[in-house]
């Protein structure tokens, strides 16, 4: 550690010094001359400018961000010496100044750095002696309201030396800005002793304090910015291998060592060679990103948003290749270099820390005591290293015997065993791969590891996991350039590991009960982690993922001479990991056929209990708030219904089993309903009522709330009734709705909903025997995608929804004259699809349509659909982000199927027009509703 630091002064490298250090010299000499009466913004703002768009125009013709950040740096500069060389001239002139008198500018943080992106702040510290004089005071307000005037955002604090040095060691952050300073304009020796007292009274023996407050709000920086440098929207400076993380790299090089450069790192063994050359590799990448944003923007954008990737991609040259768009290329380049600064960024803090907490020489742990061994290998304060720095040099398949032995121990590796690690990458060939001892080492990590997801992360972290499987390491960084997946899928892949590891260890009990009880059910526990590992590793190829996905898992477990009853159940996992999802959200339940089909694909109760649970961490691996209890429930009950109809082997004996006890149910909770229950004859009657899709369709708790609402209507002598309950475990509200059935029912109420903010997820339509529509819709706020629970606007949706079915609203004209908001959506574009399905089910044609999502898509759609006179049964409405996924069960006016040619192909054109994405709110056919 050092007592005194060596601080960077402003660069004078060539490379950088192009056109703007002319522009900046002209700026300084301009504003210098200026006579006691002028007026320095009309100077500056012009000269200024040029210079700043001279910059920019450099950049953008084949320029590089670190020539933008120095240049702008070094008109700064020029404006400020310029400014205060006026002013002290001839503004507020003194002929002998005293030491009181002295002042020094000093840049701090980026800009003492001499790194100062096109819209970031100036930081700015006016140091001076014991007390500011007046004059000192003046001229730090000339300064300030001149850059103020000039539209800069300045930082700024006027302290003394003495005061400056105890802010600094009173707050991490001013000591932080501290470390990284140069002397503008004024007073040297005023600057000089605080740079000379900040090493000794600022800096030695707070060292280790400094890097754990430094790692705390690094940590907490992550979580504001997104918590994951594989998020697809990062945020370059803040986020998790972002810029900041490079500069942490450094204000612990200059902390404990006083590194002036990075290149100075080497001599204290923090940084080797390879990683000096990632951290440059890195440092001009995301300052080229930086730039780009800022320019593209016009502000300090750090985000970059889906709108802003295409744009940047082509910018900094990156093209279509191998299946991937350039933006796609370009993310996926952004996240290889964040996961490498993550990496060194863990090296050197863990280095020093190490380091750092090392005891007094001669303690027990001198003499051996507190230490294990393992063949090599030596494990001591929860940390692992090999005992040989160059091991994986010789021996690169040690490197997985290294986490085998961390993971059965609960240990991390070391700050040197990552280093050596990154090192020996390389040496990971085709033979090192084959080695059947390696082989046997990666197999046991991912199907036997204690914490298997935990390993396999801290693996692909360093680079290992793409090394050793390189089928892997082609998704690392692949993004998906769509609004549903908001990680990487490698940081997919392995958050779905992670998922399963906690549902084994009971950490979900209460919140997933089923697949907690099943996960201690399946025999075949190697085959789902191999599954998970494998499911979403065709993704960037041509060609169905799961299809191709599926070769590439028998590719790799062929390979590893797994045993072939293991590789077809993982091979069937991989390419039907989508089929539980897509059978629950997307098809009917209580049609027979549903179940039949998917029961005919899985065939066996231990396949579904295996994609049962691939099924659920796939779900909530995929980001926040896409799990919800609606999901849950809509497996629960695909996963009994399938049980069932294998264990009985007749699926429509076990669907008529379910509707006669469902029926049971209902009549046991209406004898004793309050406040008198009711009578057998009635209770015949109400059930005679409803067909056998009702009975499957509904929870027992929603046959009793419809048997209510129908009864209260009737006993009322009103026409409809409308019920809405808020259902927060399933993150959606209940709109059950009793009416008159009448051709547009559908329509209506989608229109209603439209026009106050919710959002469809789905829709049972069910019609009595005496002609009444007993409708149930699971609905959303449009915006956040979560249940509608304000009383005010569940007062706002009845009234709105009662007003569409008596026709007192003209649907089509009302929403038409409503303009859609700006959404993040409209970046994308998504192709309309119809496909028309005769065979999913027994009775009813089945049409999937996919689109881009917008509100009052369903309206449109539906309003199609009534103008061809079809009745719509069922809906099922799943949103990925900006695609909608509508499925709907529909029959003609006769109660058939849709199989006329003509018929068909007219209900295809019109879908297809209702999904246009240019199509307005409202342009549905149709005049008034009802």
């Amino acid at each position: 550690m050092s007592s005194s630091l060596s601080l960077p002064h402003l660069p004078t490298s060539p490379a950088v010094a192009g056109a703007s250090e002319h522009d900046a010299l002209g700026l300084r000499e301009a504003l210098s001359a200026l006579a006691f009466d002028a007026r320095p913004l009309e100077v500056a703002r012009p000269r200024l400018r040029a210079a700043e768009a001279g910059i920019q125009r450099v950049f953008e013709s084949d320029g590089t961000a670190t020539e933008v950040v120095f240049n702008r740096a070094r008109t700064i500069d020029a404006l400020l010496g310029g400014l205060l060389d006026w002013a002290d001239r001839t503004r507020y002139p003194l002929p002998n100044p005293t030491q009181a008198e002295g002042l020094a500018v000093v840049a701090v943080g980026g800009y003492g750095r001499a790194e100062l992106a096109p819209h970031s702040d100036v930081d700015l510290l006016f140091l001076h002696g014991y007390k500011p004089s007046a004059r000192i005071e003046q001229l730090v307000e000339t300064v300030l309201y001149t850059l103020w005037d000039l539209g800069l955002k300045v930082g700024h604090a006027v302290r003394s030396v003495d005061d400056a040095l105890r802010a600094a060691r009173n707050d991490t952050t001013i000591m932080t800005a501290a470390l990284e300073t140069r002397l503008i304009w004024g007073n040297a020796p005023i600057y000089d002793g605080f740079v000379r007292r900040l090493g000794p009274e600022v800096v030695q023996g707070r060292e280790l304090a400094f890097l754990d407050e430094k790692l705390a709000e690094r940590g907490q920086r992550h979580s504001k910015a997104g918590d994951s440098r594989h998020l697809l929207e990062p945020n370059v400076k803040e986020g998790e291998g972002g810029l900041r993380d490079l500069q942490l790299i450094m204000w612990l090089g200059r902390c404990f060592h006083g590194a002036a450069t990075v290149e100075e790192l080497l001599t204290h063994d923090l940084l080797d060679r390879s990683g000096l050359r990632s951290y440059r590799i890195a440092e001009r990448f995301l300052w080229a990103v930086r730039c780009h944003l800022h320019y593209l923007t016009g502000r300090d954008e750090e985000r970059l948003a889906f709108d802003l990737q295409t744009e940047v991609a082509q910018r900094m040259g990156f093209k279509a290749r191998h299946r991937l768009e350039s933006v796609e290329r370009f993310m996926k380049r952004f996240h290889i270099v964040a996961k490498d600064v993550g990496i060194l960024t863990s090296i050197v803090a863990g280095t020093l820390d190490e380091r750092s907490r090392k005891r007094a020489r001669f303690n027990l742990k001198s003499f051996g005591f507190g230490r294990q061994r393992f063949a090599g290998f030596t494990v001591e304060d929860g940390k692992i290293a090999p005992d040989e720095p160059e091991r994986f040099q010789r021996r690169p398949a040690d490197m997985l015997e290294l986490f085998v032995i961390a993971d059965r121990n609960g240990v991390k590796p070391r700050a040197s065993a990552l280093a050596a690690i990154r090192r020996s990458l390389k040496r990971v060939t085709p033979e090192v791969r084959d080695d059947a001892t390696a082989i046997a080492h990666l197999v046991h990590l991912i199907t036997a590891a204690q914490r298997p997801g935990q390993t396999l992360a801290a693996m692909n972290d360093v680079g290992a996991l793409g090394r050793f499987v390189p089928e892997f390491g082609r998704i690392v960084g692949q993004m998906q350039h769509n609004l549903y997946h908001i990680y990487t899928v490698d940081e997919h892949t392995l958050r779905v590991v992670g998922q399963l590891d906690a549902i084994a260890d009971g950490q979900y009990a209460e919140e997933l009960p089923l697949a907690t009880e099943v996960m201690q059910q399946i025999v075949s526990k190697p085959d789902l982690y191999l599954a998970a590992l494998f499911h979403d590793i065709g993704k960037g190829r041509r060609g169905n993922h799961a299809t191709v996905g599926e070769q590439i898992a028998y590719k790799v477990m062929t390979r590893w001479k797994l045993p072939a009853p293991q590789i077809e159940t993982v091979m069937w996992l991989v390419r039907h990991h989508l089929l539980m999802s897509q059978t629950a959200f997307s098809r009917d339940l209580e049609d027979a056929k549903t179940i039949q089909d998917f029961v005919q694909l899985v065939q066996s109760p231990e396949r579904l209990r295996l994609l049962l649970l691939l099924t659920v961490a796939d779900i909530r691996g995929v980001g926040p708030h896409v799990w919800n209890g609606w999901k849950a429930q809509l497996l629960r009950s695909l996963f009994r219904a399938a049980e069932s109809a294998m264990l009985a082997g007749d699926v429509d004996a076990a669907r008529r089993a379910a509707a006669e006890d469902a029926k049971g149910r209902l009549a046991t909770a209406l004898r004793t309903a309050p406040p008198m229950g009711w009578a057998q004859t009635e209770i015949d009657a109400y059930l005679a009522r409803h067909d056998a899709r009702y009975w499957l369709g509904f929870e027992p708790s929603q046959h009793v709330a419809h048997a209510k609402l129908i009864a209260e209507v009737e006993a009322a002598g009103d026409v409809s009734g409308l019920n809405l309950t808020v259902d927060l475990f399933r993150d959606r509200t209940e709109l059950t709705l009793y009416a008159p059935d009448h051709p547009g029912l559908f329509m209506e109420v989608a229109g209603a909903l439209a026009l106050a903010g919710a959002s469809i997820v789905d829709a049972h339509i069910f019609t009595t025997q005496d002609s009444m529509a007993l409708d149930s819709f699971g609905i959303q706020d449009a915006d956040r995608q979560g249940a509608v629970d304000d009383p005010r606007r569940l007062a706002k949706i009845k009234e709105t929804v009662a007003d569409a079915i008596a026709g007192r609203i003209h649907l089509a004209k009302v929403l038409a004259g409503r303009r859609p908001k700006p959404s993040r959506k409209d970046v994308f574009q998504v192709t309309p699809r119809v496909l028309i399905d005769n065979g999913a089910s027994r009775t009813h044609t089945v049409v999937e349509l996919n689109g881009r999502d917008r509100p009052g898509l369903l309206f449109d759609v539906t309003s199609a659909l009534k103008d061809l006179g079809l009745v719509v049964s069922s809906a099922h409405i799943t949103t990925f982000g900006e695609r909608a996924v509508d499925v709907i069960y529909l029959k003609d006016v006769f109660g058939m199927k849709v199989t006329s040619p003509g018929k068909l192909q007219k209900l295809r054109a019109a879908l297809l027009q209702a999904l246009e994405p240019e199509a307005r709110i409202g342009h549905g056919p149709g005049t008034k509703a009802g």
